[in-house]
C-alpha cells in the first residue's frame, strides 16, 4: 500500500508477509518488471533463482577464478581469487536477506554478479585500461558487467547476453548507490546507452536486497583480506594489533587464548570481525527499516537514503580500519612490483590490439572498424576486459615475445 494512501491512524504494517514469510519490503520475484525479452517462466524456478543460475553458468562467472582480488593467481592457492571473493559475498549477502525476510536468491544471484565486469589483475588492470581508453570514455568495471550480461555473453539463439531480470540489472548497475545524470557521463557509457532502451531508474535507490549485497561485498573484503595479508606475512599479528577496529578482537584471542597455531589464530580473528560487522549491520539496517516503515520495495526506492547501512561509529571505524590495509596490504613494496608489471601488460596489449585488429580472434576482428576509430577501440577494451590474468599474460608472450614475471 502506498504510505500516502495508508489510512488515518491504522497501525504500521507487518514487518512479514503471512503466506511467504518474506517483508512487505521484500523485492517480491511474482512482481518482477520482466526481461528485455520476453520469455517463459521456469515451471520449477523463480525468475530470481534462473538469474543466478544463467550467472552461474555464464562464461565470465567462470574466469572469475583466474582474475586477481589482491594477489595474482598464480601465487599460492590459499589466496582469494575474484571468485572466491564472489562466493563470499553470496553467503553474507544471502544470510543478511534471510535475517531481513528479503528475497535471498536476488540478493545471491546479484552477490555472484557484481564483480563480473573486472578486468584481468585487479584494480592495477582497471586502472591501466581506464587510460588506455580515456578517449573512448574510459572503463568502469560495474558498467561492464552490464555490457557482458546485455551482450557479450553468446549463449542464446534469440538474443545476446544472458536476459536477467530488470530487478537483476538495477541491482547490478546501481547497489552502490543512485547514479544520477549518468546519460550526460561518457565514463559509463554502457549504462547509459542500455537506459534508452530499457530504463533502470538511476537516479533512485536501488531493492533492499541490492543494497545489502554492497555491505556484504565491504565485509567480505575486509576479512579476507586480513586473512590473507596475515598468510602472506604483508604485516604482523602485532600489527593487527594496533589496527583501528579488528585491533580489540586480536588481543581478546590472544588473551583468551594464549599461543595458537597461525589458522587457528586467523580464524578466531575474522570469525569475531565479521560477526560484529554482520550484527551492526542488521540492526542499523532494522532501525531504519523501523523508523521507514516501506511497505513495497517501490517504497525502499523511494528513500532519500539507503536503509541497508553500518551504523555511524561502525561505519567510521571501518574506514579507518579500510586505510590500515590501503597501506599495509594494497601498497606494500611486494603487490605493488607486480601491479606495476601488470599495467604494464595491459597497456601493452591495448595498443597492440588497437593498432593491429588482425591479432585478435576471427570474430573480435570482424566485430572492429577502422584502425584508430571508436568502434575498434571498444572491441579491444572488451576483449582485454574479458581476459583472466594468466591469459593476459599468455597473451603478451604471444605478441612480444617476452615473457612478464609479476
Amino acid at each position: 500500500m502506498d504510505v500516502a494512501r495508508r489510512p488515518a491512524g491504522r497501525l504500521l504494517p507487518p514487518l512479514f508477509e503471512p503466506p511467504t514469510g518474506r517483508a512487505l519490503y521484500a523485492t517480491l520475484p511474482e512482481n518482477s518488471r520482466g526481461r528485455l525479452f520476453p520469455e517463459a517462466e521456469s515451471p520449477t524456478r523463480t525468475c530470481y533463482q534462473r538469474d543466478r543460475d544463467r550467472i552461474i553458468h555464464s562464461t565470465a562467472f567462470r574466469r572469475l577464478k583466474h582474475k586477481t582480488q589482491v594477489f595474482v593467481q598464480h601465487e599460492g592457492d590459499y589466496y582469494r581469487t575474484r571468485l572466491t571473493h564472489s562466493l563470499e559475498v553470496a553467503q553474507i549477502a544471502r544470510s543478511l536477506a534471510r535475517v531481513l525476510a528479503l528475497d535471498e536468491d536476488l540478493a545471491e544471484a546479484l552477490a555472484l554478479a557484481h564483480d563480473l565486469g573486472h578486468t584481468p589483475f585487479g584494480h592495477a588492470g582497471e586502472e591501466a585500461l581506464t587510460a588506455a581508453t580515456a578517449d573512448i570514455g574510459g572503463f568502469d568495471h560495474n558498467a561492464h558487467a552490464l555490457r557482458i550480461v546485455t551482450k557479450l555473453e553468446h549463449r542464446y539463439a534469440a538474443f545476446d547476453g544472458i536476459n536477467l531480470t530488470w530487478e537483476t540489472l538495477e541491482g547490478l548497475v546501481k547497489h552502490n548507490g543512485p547514479l544520477p545524470g549518468m546519460h550526460q557521463k561518457k565514463l559509463r557509457g554502457p549504462i547509459s546507452a542500455f537506459e534508452a532502451h530499457w530504463p533502470l531508474d538511476l537516479a533512485t535507490w536501488p531493492s533492499l536486497e541490492a543494497q545489502i549485497v554492497s555491505l556484504s561485498d565491504d565485509i567480505a573484503y575486509v576479512n579476507h583480506d586480513i586473512d590473507d595479508g596475515l598468510r602472506a606475512r604483508l604485516f604482523s599479528t602485532d600489527d593487527l594489533a594496533g589496527a583501528p577496529l579488528v585491533g580489540e578482537y586480536v588481543k581478546d584471542v590472544i588473551a583468551e587464548n594464549g599461543a595458537l597455531e597461525p589458522s587457528r589464530l586467523i580464524g578466531e580473528i575474522v570469525h569475531r570481525l565479521m560477526s560484529a560487522l554482520i550484527g551492526d549491520v542488521i540492526a542499523e539496517t532494522q532501525k531504519g527499516l523501523r523508523s521507514a516503515s516501506p511497505g513495497s520495495a517501490a517504497e525502499i526506492r523511494g528513500q532519500r537514503h539507503a536503509l541497508a547501512a553500518f551504523s555511524g561509529p561502525m561505519s567510521a571505524n571501518l574506514a579507518a580500519l579500510k586505510a590500515f590495509l590501503f597501506e599495509r596490504m594494497y601498497r606494500h613494496p611486494r603487490v605493488m612490483t607486480s601491479m606495476t608489471a601488470a599495467k604494464t601488460v595491459v597497456g601493452a596489449l591495448f595498443v597492440a590490439f588497437a593498432t593491429d585488429p588482425q591479432l585478435l580472434p576471427a570474430d573480435w576482428q570482424a566485430a572492429c572498424g577502422n584502425v584508430g576509430d571508436a568502434a575498434t577501440s571498444g572491441v579491444v577494451r572488451d576483449y582485454i576486459a574479458g581476459m583472466t590474468d594468466r591469459f593476459a599474460l599468455d597473451e603478451h608472450k604471444r605478441i612480444f615475445h617476452t615473457e612478464i614475471v609479476l
